[in-house]
């Protein structure tokens, strides 16, 4: 058998290739740590144009004139909770900070001609974000009163009228429950988190926990942190540059020029009273969404205020 001859390859090959391949790695090596230090250096260059901060909390607060206990730390992260996620759901708060330019002129004269607190206002704003809403529950409106308590209110509701639409009742009717909710606790804090769970529950747990203010008392999720969302919406929407939200007058809001008729007859086709009265179906129902019918029954010939838009209105907003 022919034997097979095994060629011995020369020591100084051997030593070249690896030398070879020893210069090879280093080069690539030096190549990727150059490429990672100019990336890391253009990253350090850049600017960036949006920060995460830390929102601000006072170190001192209050509702309503009351002293809210920021030295508890309970207290405090519960605020500090509500402030993180209300700075940063910008899309909402920023239209909060919109409407408000609009609609709280009239909300806080309703408050301080009932006697109201100032800090109210901003229960609205979290109720409903000053919007005609409809919870999964039916509350209605920008207070977010429910068909059974709407009528002890005297909020009018009928197969083609909602006044739980007509914020000017709404407000007047939420200012009558906070008034009687505050007679019943003597406390604005609790007249506040009883709007969110009802005076009858609250009173339940104030009783059988035997604390009365609302810092100590154990409630249910939503009414647990229900102060304190207005609490992060007061601090929000009173400062709202400290907060992030650079807004300019221009982009605010304006409250529209309106004038008011007082009917008391039934209206048979709102869409041609509308034309009748130097408008249309449309901006009828953007001034009286309590219309929720396409006609008005007034067989009992009560008055009622209808909101128009004044002359040019809808141009004032250029």
């Amino acid at each position: 058998m022919n034997k097979i001859k095994h060629m011995k390859i020369p020591f100084y090959i051997i030593v070249g290739l690896s030398l070879g391949l020893i210069i090879a790695n280093s080069f690539i090596f030096s190549s990727l740590k150059e490429e990672k230090q100019e990336i890391k250096q253009e990253i350090n260059n850049q600017v960036i144009p949006y920060k995460v901060f830390q929102p601000y909390i006072p170190d001192t607060l209050s509702f309503c004139g009351e002293t809210v206990p920021l030295q508890n730390f309970d207290v405090y992260e519960a605020l500090d909770y509500e402030l993180i996620i209300n700075t940063y759901r910008h899309s909402s708060t920023l239209l909060y900070l919109k409407r408000a330019n609009r609609y709280f002129p009239e909300i806080e004269e309703i408050l301080k001609t009932n006697g109201i607190p100032d800090d109210f206002k901003y229960l609205c704003v979290a109720e409903s974000g000053l919007a005609n809403l409809i919870s999964p529950a039916g509350a209605t409106g920008f207070w977010q009163f429910m068909k059974t308590t709407a009528g002890e209110y005297n909020i009018l509701i009928t197969n083609g009228i909602d006044e739980r639409y007509n914020h000017t009742k709404s407000t007047i009717a939420a200012s009558e429950y906070l008034k009687k909710a505050y007679k019943y606790f003597n406390n604005w804090t609790l007249a506040a988190a009883s709007y969110n769970m009802g005076m009858g529950g609250l009173k339940k747990d104030i009783d059988y926990q035997k604390v009365d203010n609302y810092w100590d008392l154990h409630l249910n999720q939503e009414t647990a942190r229900y102060v304190y969302r207005i609490l992060a919406l007061k601090l929000i929407m009173s400062n709202p540059k400290l907060y992030g939200f650079d807004l300019e007058e221009k982009d605010l809001y304006k409250e529209i020029k309106t004038q008011e008729i007082i009917i008391d007859t039934s209206i048979s086709d709102l869409v041609e009273f509308a034309f009748e009265n130097g408008t249309n179906y449309k901006m009828l129902k953007y001034f009286n969404p309590w219309l929720t019918g396409k006609s008005l029954n007034n067989q009992n010939k009560k008055e009622y205020k209808i909101v128009l838009p004044a002359k040019n209105a809808r141009e004032c907003m250029k």
